[in-house]
C-alpha cells in the first residue's frame, strides 16, 4: 500500500492549531482530488479543506471537536490505485453458507477426516428490561388482585405517577362501560449528550473569559423613540421589503456621533502588551444570532457611512453570518458592538462585552406605554438601551454621559444627520 499523508495546512493569520468541525468522508471511502473532506474551525469561521489527491481514506485525525496542530496529519490516503469497493465474501464463508444442515441445526463441514458436525450457535438475546414498579397503596393492590386488573395499565395522576384511589375507580368505570382508557404516563429517563464543539465551544470560552477578566458595569436608560419610528416609517414608505430600514442603522449613526466626544469607549484592550488602543475608525460589531450560535460580523468604517449604506452593510454581513459564508476578516476587528434581541428584547438585559472591546450597547424591545409629557399623559413608543462597560477603563460618569448623548439624538432624530 502506498500512503499519502494530508497534513493540516497553514490557514493564515498566525493560526497554529484548528478544531475539527465536521467530516464529509469516512474510513474506506474513495475520495477524488479536490473533493471537500471536511471543515476546520479557526476563530469563528469554518474553513472547508479539500483533498490534494485521489485515494481511499485509511485514517482520520480525530472526531469533530478535537484540536490538531498545523502540519499534523489530517487524513491518511491509500493512493496505490486499488480503490475497488468492499471485498466480496471469502471462499470459506461461501462454503459455510452452502453447507446443508440437518434437522438438529448442525452443518456438515468437509475436512481431512470427513464430515464433522458443528452445532449451530444460538444467537444471544438481550435480557428484557426490568419492569418498572407501579407506585400505589396496599389497599389498591388488593383491590386490583381481586378485580384481576394489571396495575401497569392504570394511569396514575399522583406524585411520580402514583396510582391513587380515584385513578383506580376511573379505570374500573372505563373498563365496565367500554370507554377509552388513556395509557399511563411513563417517566422518561432519556438523556441526550451534545459535545461542545465548533462555534459553540468558542462562544463558551470567550464568554467565560469576558466575565472572569472584565469587571462589567451596566447602565440602562429608557428612550422615547416615537419620532424616530415616525421617521423610519416615512423613509420605508416606498422601499422594497428587502431594503427597509430597521432601528439599528439609526442607533449605529448616533453611536458614531457620540464616540467623537467619548473616544475612550471606542477602545480595545491589548492585555498582552498592557495597552489601550484608541481607534479613530469605528468598526461596528453587530451581534447576530445564527444556527451555530452568536456571531459578530463587523461593519468597517461605520463613521463614513450614510444610514442607507450602513443598513445595507448590516444586512449583508448578517445574512453572510447566518449562511456561514462570512470570512474570518468579516468576523473580527470590531472596536465596539451593538446587540439586539429584536422582539424578544425584554425590558432590560446585561450584555457581555465582546473582548477586547470595552463597551457594548444592547437594544431592548420597543413598546407603547403611557408617559407624562409636558404635564399630560400620552402614549409614546419607549425603548430601553442596556449597555455594559469595562469599569477598568471606562468611568461610570463617562458611560452614562455617552448613553445620554445617544438618547438625545434618537429622541430628536434630525440631530443624527447634523455634523
Amino acid at each position: 500500500m502506498s500512503e499519502y499523508i494530508f497534513k493540516l495546512p497553514d490557514l493564515g493569520e498566525g493560526t497554529v492549531e484548528s478544531e475539527i468541525g465536521e467530516w464529509f468522508i469516512e474510513v474506506g471511502q474513495v475520495v477524488n482530488e479536490e473533493d471537500t473532506v471536511g471543515t476546520v474551525m479557526t476563530d469563528k469561521a469554518a474553513v472547508e479543506v479539500s483533498s490534494p489527491v485521489t485515494g481511499t481514506v485509511v485514517k482520520l485525525a480525530g472526531e469533530p471537536g478535537d484540536v490538531i496542530a498545523v502540519g499534523a496529519p489530517l487524513v491518511v490516503f491509500d493512493i496505490s490505485g486499488d480503490v475497488g469497493g468492499p471485498s466480496g465474501p471469502k471462499d470459506e464463508d461461501v462454503a459455510a453458507e452452502a453447507a446443508p444442515t440437518d434437522p438438529a441445526g448442525e452443518a456438515d463441514v468437509g475436512g481431512p477426516s470427513g464430515p464433522k458436525k458443528i452445532a449451530a450457535e444460538a444467537t444471544p438475546t438481550e435480557p428484557a428490561a426490568p419492569a418498572q414498579r407501579v407506585i400505589t397503596s396496599p389497599a389498591i393492590r388488593r383491590r386490583a388482585k381481586e378485580a384481576g386488573v394489571d396495575l401497569a395499565l392504570v394511569p396514575g395522576t399522583g406524585p411520580g405517577g402514583r396510582i391513587v384511589r380515584k385513578d383506580f375507580d376511573s379505570y374500573l368505570k372505563a373498563r365496565a362501560t367500554g370507554a377509552a382508557i388513556a395509557a399511563p404516563l411513563q417517566p422518561s429517563t432519556k438523556v441526550t449528550e451534545t459535545r461542545i464543539i465548533g462555534v459553540r465551544r468558542v462562544i463558551a470560552e470567550r464568554m467565560q473569559a469576558a466575565k472572569n477578566e472584565i469587571p462589567h458595569f451596566a447602565y440602562v436608560e429608557e428612550i422615547d423613540i416615537t419620532e424616530l419610528e415616525s421617521l423610519r416609517q416615512h423613509l420605508n414608505y416606498q422601499r422594497d421589503a428587502g431594503e427597509r430600514l430597521t432601528l439599528l442603522p439609526f442607533l449605529g449613526l448616533a453611536l458614531v456621533r457620540a464616540l467623537r466626544d467619548f473616544p475612550q469607549c471606542n477602545v480595545t484592550h491589548d492585555k498582552d502588551r498592557n495597552l489601550l488602543l484608541q481607534h479613530e475608525a469605528v468598526h461596528l460589531g453587530v451581534a447576530t444570532q445564527t444556527r451555530d450560535g452568536l456571531k459578530v460580523p463587523v461593519v468597517r468604517h461605520a463613521e463614513i457611512l450614510s444610514v442607507d449604506r450602513l443598513a445595507a452593510e448590516i444586512r449583508r454581513l448578517s445574512e453572510a453570518a447566518r449562511a456561514n459564508k462570512a470570512t474570518k476578516s468579516e468576523l473580527s476587528g470590531s472596536t465596539i458592538t451593538v446587540t439586539s434581541l429584536g422582539k424578544l428584547g425584554g425590558i432590560v438585559s446585561t450584555p457581555v462585552i465582546n473582548a477586547p472591546e470595552v463597551a457594548i450597547i444592547g437594544v431592548n424591545r420597543a413598546v407603547e406605554r403611557p408617559v407624562v409629557l409636558n404635564g399630560q399623559v400620552q402614549v409614546r413608543l419607549m425603548m430601553n438601551l442596556s449597555s455594559s462597560f469595562d469599569h477598568r477603563f471606562v468611568d461610570g460618569y463617562d458611560a452614562a454621559a455617552m448613553i445620554q448623548r445617544i438618547k438625545e439624538m434618537l429622541e430628536h432624530p434630525a440631530t443624527i444627520f447634523i455634523d
